[in-house]
């Protein structure tokens, strides 16, 4: 299934809801981590963790939605590494309930829009817009784009003359 037949699918689910379709997600505090219990009867297993994939390759082709929640490139839930706290992005479904579940699987589908990426994250196109022009300003602070402007004359390309 296509990313647009399944962005189709997760509009339909969610018609009925409120805001924009999207229920706001759910952050759980560090501070608070130490009171909710987070056991579901399953023991933490060496053969399962095996199973985990490691690289990209192993997971292309993997089980759709992805069953690895805590992998970085899951969509149902972020850990952020300053605080510690986990934010539940979609706490109205499961994990095993989403249309689409890995931000790599987006990325293989090509450019997408700001409203596609804000359906897909459940946040609104503004603050996608927001995040996108954050992003795109610490590119061009970062030591290769300086180094890049600085080496550059009236804005094209430096290039010495072999003579």
């Amino acid at each position: 299934m296509d990313l647009k037949a399944r962005l189709e699918q997760m509009a339909a689910g969610r018609a009925r809801e409120r805001h924009q379709g999207k229920r706001r997600s759910r952050t759980i505090a560090a501070r608070r981590l130490g009171r909710v219990d987070f056991s579901d009867g399953i023991q933490w297993d060496e053969e399962l963790e095996a199973l985990r994939p490691k690289t990209r390759a192993d997971c292309k082709d993997g089980e759709r939605p992805c069953p690895w929640v805590g992998c970085k490139y899951h969509l149902w839930m972020d850990v952020n590494p300053k605080t510690g706290s986990i934010k539940i992005n979609f706490p109205d479904i499961e994990p095993d309930e989403m249309a689409i579940s890995c931000v790599l699987d987006v990325a293989d589908e090509g450019p997408v829009t700001l409203e596609e990426v804000g359906k897909i994250m459940n946040l609104t196109r503004e603050r996608i817009r927001q995040l996108e022009a954050g992003a795109s300003e610490k590119l061009r602070t970062t030591k290769l784009a300086v180094e890049y402007r600085e080496y550059s004359i009236e804005g094209k390309p430096y290039h010495r003359d072999p003579t």
